[in-house]
């Protein structure tokens, strides 16, 4: 039997590891096979890890050290904060979790601060705040359009920028946009909505209102950003992967002076007609390693919602990978019976 002993620095932190019920430290104690408990003393709470494996103790201790100091900057350490650096550690990308800071990107009207939760989201922060242009590509739910929306109201509330700008190709921008109800605006409302709820948060409604009559936000479909030069801007493109190459072209040669450019989506969820090559899927190919332009890639352990919606992720990769080897193997079976047919 192997055992490690963790003494609690932090008021507190042990209720905190633990979890309401228990629950974090069972998801500790499933994952790295050991047990955990409480031990007080007159120098403070301990917490004693005990396993038969000494590499499994470890990994079980490195996540308890690293949740123990997360306690002290938090009222509660969340599962999705447990279950990621669970994962994490047990993926042996443990010393990747030194790079998650404690950076306050911005506050909601709330008082909510909004920070990067995985390491994934602080790498991609740091490309936004580093790049004039940064594509950020990945599955739904890791944060690429809420973390832009959050850095695009930093930087005006810190007088970086004059403007926000964010845009969404809409792809429906015929036959079926003009059955909608109501004029134009009322016709693309729900293809934006992602963005004005993200505002809407950071902002308040009233003081969105207010800036949008006033001209310093801007929602508006891709296809309005033709013919302009956009200084000053900090420009956001959702939902990239429905734009087409030509528009993905016209979008980037807006930038002007003194201006960033985020540009986000999801290439397993491309809404474009069969067969139409996506804007976002060759951006990523034609403008890798130039200077000042970040690209960005998530993976489903940067998924911050629901625990599910990773498992989700990762079912329909496993089925895309075995539907494209099945497609493969068909390719070649073909191309041999053809080879051989050519022979007789």
């Amino acid at each position: 039997m192997n055992r490690k002993v963790i003494r609690m620095k932090h008021v507190g932190a042990t209720a905190k590891i633990f979890g309401s019920f228990d629950s974090n430290a069972r998801m500790i104690e499933e994952r790295f096979s050991v047990s955990l408990r409480n031990r007080e003393s007159e120098s403070g709470d301990s917490i004693v890890i005990d396993g038969e494996n000494e590499a499994n103790v470890e990994a079980a201790a490195q996540c308890i050290e690293y949740l123990h100091g997360l306690s002290a900057k938090t009222d509660v350490l969340t599962d999705q904060a447990v279950q990621y650096a669970i994962d994490m550690i047990g993926a042996g990308e443990g010393t990747s979790l030194s790079e998650l800071g404690d950076e306050c990107i911005c506050v909601t009207t709330r008082g909510k601060p909004i920070k990067a939760k995985t390491v994934g989201q602080q790498q991609y922060v740091e490309s936004i705040r580093k790049n004039t242009i940064v594509l950020g590509v990945g599955p739904a739910g890791t944060g690429k359009t809420f973390l832009a929306v959050a850095m695009a109201v930093r930087a005006l509330r810190e007088k970086q920028v004059n403007r926000i700008i964010l845009t969404r190709p809409a792809i429906e921008a015929g036959e079926k946009l003009g059955f909608l109800p109501g004029d134009l605006q009322s016709k693309i409302d729900p293809y934006l909505r992602p963005l004005y709820d993200a505002l809407y948060e950071m902002m308040g409604t009233e003081n969105y209102q207010k800036l949008v009559e006033k001209g310093t936000i801007e929602i508006a479909p891709l296809a309005y950003m033709r013919g302009r030069t956009l200084d000053d801007s900090f420009i956001i493109l959702d939902e990239a992967q429905n734009a087409t190459p030509e528009q993905m072209k016209m979008f980037l040669t807006r930038l002007g002076f003194n201006s960033k450019a985020v540009v986000t989506g999801d290439l397993t969820q491309t809404d474009l007609p069969r067969g139409q090559k996506s804007g976002l899927a060759s951006a990523v190919k034609i403008l890798a390693g130039i200077e000042d332009i970040g690209i960005h890639y998530f993976s489903e352990r940067d998924v911050v919602r629901h625990r599910l919606v990773q498992k989700i992720i990762q079912a329909y990769e496993k089925y895309d990978r075995e539907l494209a080897r099945k497609e493969s193997e068909k390719r070649n079976t073909q191309k041999f019976r053809a080879e051989r047919n050519s022979k007789k």
